[in-house]
């Protein structure tokens, strides 16, 4: 007789064919889905005030910077009818613009005049041709009186009011900078002009700017050398010493943040000067003679020094807690091997060294590279950066679309030089610790 269990028939576990369910019944790949989203909600939320904030004080500003350097809409809002009656107007030919010119010319005027607007106009040419601002401000205030119905013809009443209106070069200001965007900030920036022949250098005593572009990268350069040359031997002092010397250490390169930028930089004045200490001590010392002290103040060795100090802790913390990691036992072994003390630092310790050598370079440079306050005290007329120039036009001659275009080119030069050292070294291998 069989067994039952053998006749009895197989039975095979259920099959499940629809999708997998989570515990709450949703679908398992949409309930991972909704969980991921949220997370990343989350994430956002968490740093979306760091996101508004660099938005707001930081991509924002640089973009209002980039278009504030080529905006012109001045002499086109204020002109109007003079910029379209100027398009058929050839300003080569060497000829006077015709009647239509002027009638369009002081019916503009009229209106600017009332809105007094007429000055803002002519400090926006005076930056192309001096001596623009001084005739609009004096013509407005008889071309007010001018009557539109009854006074014309109007090319001989604007040249008996000011001579400059026959002057050709006049309307081709005028004309030449009535568009809304513009490159001539751009040009101003590299020592050069827009003008109707297209663009052209500026006259040699009026050529200062690209040497100041050449004199800061150049100065910037020197003093982030010097900070290598002065903070590496520090850094590696400070890394080697116990706990608790090197703290001690540390909070003396920290010291002069908490003092004054400003009384840090007025000190150097006293240090430098002919009368100073350290001409003092040279002379005292019979290094130099009394009377052919150095001069140190007031150019580019007074800045350069000045700055050094300044910057000096940002170069000396990066290469200091890179060579805190660095391994003892690195050096012993090379040693071991029979290399010599200098073989073993140059062939083992200092390439291990280098991030934080690059990271200390970026910093210092970037940092020198936009100083003003510095360069302004201690620099004179030999030792000033490009940043000064550019506070200049913000502060005092207002022409923001000059200082606009030189603030968009230093950006350019940094980002420029920031792609080099990443090409060349890597900014990978760039650490701060």
């Amino acid at each position: 007789m069989a067994d039952a269990t053998q006749s009895a028939p197989m039975q095979s576990a259920p099959v499940q064919t629809g999708p997998m369910l989570a515990a709450d019944g949703t679908p398992l790949k949409q309930s991972l889905a909704r969980s991921l989203r949220n997370q990343k909600i989350r994430a956002l939320a968490l740093i979306a005030p760091l996101l508004l904030f660099v938005l707001l004080s930081f991509v924002i500003p640089i973009g209002q910077m980039l278009f504030k350097s080529v905006e012109n809409d001045i002499v086109a809002d204020t002109l109007p009818l003079t910029v379209a009656a100027l398009q058929d107007w050839d300003a080569a030919s060497g000829e006077l613009p015709d009647e239509p010119v002027y009638e369009a010319f002081v019916t503009d005027m009229i209106e600017a005049v009332a809105a007094k607007q007429h000055t803002r106009l002519g400090t926006r040419l005076n930056y192309e041709e001096t001596g623009m601002s001084s005739l609009f401000r004096k013509s407005g205030r008889q071309i007010r009186r001018i009557d539109i119905a009854e006074d014309a013809p109007f090319k001989e009443k604007l040249i008996d009011i000011n001579e400059d209106w026959g002057d050709v070069e006049t309307w081709s200001v005028i004309k030449t900078h009535s568009v809304r965007m513009t490159n001539g900030y751009f040009l101003n920036a590299v020592d050069m002009k827009r003008t109707p022949e297209g663009a052209q250098s500026q006259p040699e005593d009026r050529q200062i700017l690209v040497k100041l572009f050449i004199r800061t990268l150049i100065m910037s350069l020197a003093i982030t050398g010097s900070c290598i040359l002065l903070g590496y031997p520090i850094a590696w002092i400070i890394a080697n010493q116990p706990a608790r010397i090197g703290n001690l250490l540390l909070i003396l390169v920290l010291l002069p943040f908490w003092t004054s930028l400003l009384v840090r930089t007025s000190a150097w004045i006293v240090m430098l000067q002919q009368q100073g200490v350290v001409n003092e001590i040279l002379v005292w010392l019979n290094v130099i003679a009394d009377d052919a002290r150095l001069v140190m103040i007031r150019n580019e060795v007074g800045t350069i020094v000045a700055m050094t100090h300044i910057l000096l802790p940002f170069m000396i913390l990066p290469m200091y807690s890179v060579m805190q990691t660095i391994n003892p036992s690195y050096l012993r072994a090379a040693k071991s091997l029979g290399a010599t003390n200098f073989t073993a630092f140059w062939r083992v310790y200092f390439p291990l060294t280098v991030p934080g050598i690059g990271a200390g370079s970026i910093l210092v440079f970037i940092l020198a590279i936009g100083y003003y306050i510095t360069p302004e005290i201690v620099g004179g007329t030999s030792g000033i950066f490009i940043s000064n120039r550019i506070a200049f036009h913000i502060s005092s001659s207002l022409n923001w679309g000059l200082a606009a275009a030189l603030a968009s080119i230093l950006l350019a030069a940094v980002l420029i030089l920031y792609w080099a050292y990443d090409k060349i070294v890597g900014i990978d291998n760039v650490k701060l610790g």
